[in-house]
């Protein structure tokens, strides 16, 4: 369910890092446990979407939200990741759980 969004624009760009917040929220989310607290660097914009942490309980899932597909080095994810150095995870995040980050 991709829509535009006028009322706003994406907060990243390709090629920025950003961290992805280390929060334990109760509920259902949708960000995974283990890239919480993760520095990684935005591969795309993908479009705005309804939220599915507020669809998952009836809700309408408004106001859309930014999703991105953010590349992180499995190595800095897994610390004993014992492939090659430059192997990488995508992973699609909303913009909620990101904030900028130093380049690394």
């Amino acid at each position: 369910m991709n829509a535009a969004n006028p009322a706003s624009a994406p907060q990243y760009a390709s090629g920025q890092h950003v961290r992805v917040r280390k929060v334990d929220a109760p509920g259902h989310i949708r960000t995974p446990h283990y890239i919480r607290g993760k520095a990684g660097v935005i591969e795309r914009f993908v479009g705005f979407f309804r939220n599915p942490e507020e669809l998952a309980y009836g809700r309408s899932g408004q106001p859309l939200r930014a999703l991105y597909r953010v590349r992180f080095v499995q190595s800095e994810v897994w610390p004993d990741y014992a492939g090659a150095r430059g192997d990488t995870l995508d992973i699609d995040l909303y913009e909620h759980w990101l904030q900028p980050a130093a380049s690394r």
